[in-house]
């Protein structure tokens, strides 16, 4: 797994709308996005790149969710409080890994992290 990379001096990038594919297009695996259909080279790799900015994104929102996520269960006023070990197994992540995840969601919640 890759290590946290915050951004805390880059405004978060505002990523094109994933939208949602009909359940038979996602089904068939030369389906993605619809950008097999796309003939224009140029048009391909406009959307293929604002695919790729908004998978980022997402990815990078997501992982300071899982960083409050850490955080909160990490809190030592939990009574059922989990141990960086016990919280990188489930995030099948290695112990010193969620011990920087807790720390950066700590961080986070603290609104030392990124602003919008």
């Amino acid at each position: 797994m890759a290590e946290p990379t915050p951004r805390r001096n880059q405004p978060r990038l505002r990523p094109a709308p994933l939208l949602f594919e009909p359940a038979e297009a996602a089904a068939d695996p030369e389906h993605f996005f619809d950008l097999e259909s796309i003939d224009d080279p140029r048009t391909l790799l406009d959307r293929a790149t604002e695919l790729t900015q908004a998978f980022r994104a997402a990815a990078d929102r997501a992982m300071e969710f899982q960083a409050m996520a850490a955080a909160q269960l990490a809190d030592p006023r939990r009574f059922d409080r989990l141990t960086a070990a016990d919280i990188g197994r489930r995030a099948e992540w290695t112990e010193d890994y969620a011990k920087k995840m807790v720390e950066f969601g700590r961080d986070l919640m603290r609104g030392g992290g990124e602003t919008e």
